[in-house]
C-alpha cells in the first residue's frame, strides 16, 4: 500500500502531492514501482494533529481521486468521516482506512451503502491530538487484539462481510516505543483474530527514536520494519518508499518460496 498524502501537514511528506498533477505524478511513480493499492488522506493523524473540517478534507482528496482513480490499481481513502468516506466511494475508491475503526457517527451506515468495498480498521488509544500522552496497556497485545475483534464483530453483526475486513494494530497510535516493538516483536499473533492484518510502520517516530533518523532518512529501518512485519504474517504494509519497498519483499518471497521447496 503507497501512501499518497493530499496533506500541507502530514509528518513526513505533508505538501508534496496536494495538486492533482503532483498526485498523478506520484501514482504513477507508485505504479512504475510496483505498488498494489495506493492510500489517499486528506488529514493529517500525526501525534497532535488538528481535526480538519469536512469541505477542507473533501476538496484535498476528491480531486486527487479523481485525478488517479483510473490509474489500474485500487484506491483506498484514508478517513474517519463518513460523509467523506460516502463521496470517496462514490467518485471511485476500492477501500476504506479508518483509523477510529468505523467508531463515529455514520461510519458503518456509509461503508454498508458500498457492497463490496474493503475496509481497514485499527486500533487507536484515545485520538490523535491525546494518543501520545503517556500511553498506557496492562498487555498491548491482548487489549489491541481484543479490540480489533469486537469492533470486527459489531461490524459484522450490522451486515458487513468479514470477508471485507483488514485489521491494523496501529503502530505509534497510543503506544510507546516499547509498546510498538513488542507489537513488531509478536506481530503474528494478530493473523490470529482470521482477518488480513496490515502494519503501518514507514518513517514512524519509533524508527527516529531508535536510529536517531529524521524523517527523510528511515528508509532503510523502515524497509527493515515491513520485511519484519511480513515474516511475521502482514498481509499488507503501508509504505511511503514503494520501490525499495518492492525489491526487499521480492527478496523476502524468493527466500520464503526456496525454503518451501
Amino acid at each position: 500500500m503507497g501512501i499518497l498524502n493530499a496533506t500541507p501537514d502530514s509528518f513526513s511528506d505533508g505538501g508534496k502531492f496536494r495538486s492533482p498533477k503532483d498526485a498523478i505524478a506520484q501514482a504513477e511513480s507508485m505504479l512504475a514501482d510496483g505498488v498494489d493499492l495506493i492510500d489517499i488522506g486528506g488529514e493529517s493523524t500525526r501525534p497532535g494533529a488538528e481535526p480538519v473540517g469536512l469541505q477542507e478534507e473533501l476538496d484535498r482528496v476528491l480531486p486527487v481521486i479523481e485525478a488517479v482513480k483510473d490509474c489500474g490499481v485500487p484506491l483506498s481513502i484514508d478517513t474517519y468521516k463518513s460523509e467523506t468516506m460516502r463521496q470517496a466511494l462514490n467518485a471511485g475508491v476500492d477501500c476504506v482506512n479508518d483509523i477510529w475503526a468505523l467508531r463515529q457517527t455514520g461510519a458503518v451506515d456509509a461503508v454498508l451503502e458500498s457492497q463490496n468495498c474493503g475496509i481497514v480498521l485499527m486500533h487507536m488509544q484515545r485520538d490523535p491530538l491525546t494518543m501520545q500522552f503517556n500511553p498506557e496497556y496492562i498487555n498491548v497485545i491482548a487489549e489491541v487484539k481484543q479490540f480489533l475483534k469486537g469492533q470486527a464483530d459489531l461490524i459484522i453483526s450490522s451486515g458487513i462481510a468479514s470477508d471485507r475486513i483488514a485489521i491494523d494494530p496501529g503502530f505509534g497510535f497510543g503506544k510507546s516505543l516499547e509498546h510498538n516493538l513488542n507489537m513488531l516483536t509478536n506481530f503474528a499473533e494478530f493473523s490470529s483474530l482470521g482477518f488480513p492484518v496490515l502494519a503501518g510502520i514507514s518513517r514512524k517516530s519509533m524508527i527516529g527514536k531508535i536510529t536517531g533518523k529524521d524523517t527523510n532518512n528511515r528508509m532503510a529501518a523502515s524497509i527493515a520494519a515491513a520485511i519484519m512485519a511480513a515474516d511475521r504474517g502482514a498481509t499488507i504494509v503501508r509504505v511511503h518508499d514503494v520501490a525499495e519497498t518492492v525489491d526487499a519483499l521480492k527478496l523476502w518471497e524468493a527466500i520464503q518460496l526456496d525454503m518451501s521447496a
